[in-house]
């Protein structure tokens, strides 16, 4: 364990919990991360801009972002082991180095080989995965233990809001500014994403330099070499993720929803828009109000503190199972929009008690790799869940895919409440 103090009694806020938000270093982070998530969330827009002057086919969009995804599953694993052997920060920076120089060639692509785009785009998404497990390690270097609560807040602010700038900004500047140079300022994010984050702890130790006898009974550290020695670092983390109880189960129940319920809103919400409503205006108003909600959840919970904090945390999951129950139900558009309002202060009723155990709980130089399995299984069964769940709706119709969904949605945090730590998201003899 850590050996973190605890935080501010429950039902309160941290003490000096304002004082996060004047740390220059934190500041830093944080203005890191938001510039990785701009420029995340940005690109697939500039992409659309370009399916629209015809710089780029709808084949070739599809090609150019899946392998975006592909190099981001990839390196989420790798940069986990490598975050936990070297410093995080200098994760961060090559990570950001990286996706900042892959970008022109997205540009230089552009109308002349998809090939080129794709490879590029590979390397940018690669960046994006390195940076995830690394940017989770080092806000537990940079953050005290009593703080962290509030800092995760504002991480996750800083996403949400991502979310709504980055779609209207790069509108507003496509009004004056060619595709081209809407794709080189996405690598200038990533340049600020790289060179802006602080310095955290000096005392990540690779793992040759770690105690022969591991702490708390730890197994040693593979001593193999090349993608052996990564397989094994890699599987040190697993093994420590399953000291813990709650943290399974909880990542379980994560995996479900979103294989069930963000499918839903892929696929389904879409066409329920169309057919039912009769306007693409509802999956608009959707993630908008998903957005909306997912920003009210994380100020109320960055001042919230319950005293069964994981059970809260995995109640706010389980509202996702209102997203999926509202396209079933013959409700008006507006109990569609309540819904997704609903399951986006949920989420993030989860999301930010869920990073704070982990940084409190995990063995710190295993932290990487356990915040890498995470991203590994949430973000990996997204694409997963929506191939599967279009064949599923042509198959057994979408009402009773959609119960499921909905079904999977509640049960599965239910299920997780039940495993040894999770009144608490700690292990059950810490309590």
């Amino acid at each position: 364990m850590s050996g973190a103090a605890k935080g501010a009694p429950p039902g309160t806020s941290p003490p000096g919990a304002r004082a996060v938000l004047r740390e220059r270093r934190f500041l830093l982070l944080w203005c890191g991360t938001t510039a990785s998530g701009l420029a995340t969330w940005a690109l697939p827009f500039v992409l659309g801009l370009a399916v629209l002057d015809r710089g780029l086919s709808a084949a070739g969009l599809g090609i150019v972002l899946a392998a975006r995804t592909a190099g981001f599953l990839l390196a989420v694993p790798v940069s986990g082991v490598l975050a936990d052997r070297y410093a995080r920060r200098a994760v961060v920076l090559w990570a950001g180095l990286a996706a900042a120089l892959a970008t022109p060639f997205i540009a230089l692509g552009l109308g002349r080989s998809v090939p080129l785009m794709a490879v590029a785009a590979a390397v940018v998404g690669a960046g994006q995965g390195a940076c995830r497990p690394a940017f989770q390690a080092l806000t537990a270097e940079v953050v005290d233990a009593g703080l962290r609560r509030r800092a995760n807040a504002a991480m996750t602010l800083a996403v949400r809001v991502t979310t709504l700038v980055a779609p209207a900004g790069t509108a507003l500047l496509a009004t004056v500014l060619t595709t081209g140079w809407l794709l080189a300022g996405t690598g200038l994010l990533w340049l600020a994403a790289a060179v802006l984050p602080p310095r955290g702890l000096p005392a990540v130790l690779p793992p040759r330099a770690l105690p022969a006898v591991p702490p708390r009974g730890l197994p040693a550290p593979g001593r193999g070499a090349g993608g052996g020695r990564l397989l094994a670092e890699f599987g040190e983390g697993v093994r420590e993720a399953r000291r813990h109880p709650w943290f399974l189960a909880g990542l379980g129940a994560l995996a479900a929803v979103v294989f069930t319920g963000y499918s839903a809103t892929g696929v389904a919400l879409p066409l329920a828009g169309r057919d039912r409503y009769g306007t693409e205006a509802v999956l608009a108003g959707a993630l908008t109000a998903y957005t909306l909600g997912a920003l009210a959840g994380a100020l109320l919970v960055a001042r919230w503190q319950p005293r069964a904090q994981g059970w809260a945390a995995l109640a706010g999951l389980a509202l996702y199972g209102f997203a999926p129950l509202s396209l079933l139900l013959p409700v008006p558009p507006a109990a569609v929009l309540a819904a997704y309002a609903l399951a986006g202060l949920g989420i993030e009723l989860f999301n930010v008690p869920w990073f704070t155990a982990t940084q409190r709980e995990v063995e710190p130089r295993l932290l990487a790799r356990v915040s890498s399995l995470d991203f590994l299984v949430s973000y990996g069964l997204a694409p997963v869940g929506l191939a599967f769940l279009a064949p599923a709706i042509d198959a057994f119709g979408w009402r009773p895919v959609l119960a499921g969904c909905a079904l999977v949605c509640f049960l599965a945090p239910a299920a997780a409440a039940l495993a040894p730590g999770s009144r608490g998201f700690t292990r059950p003899e810490r309590r």
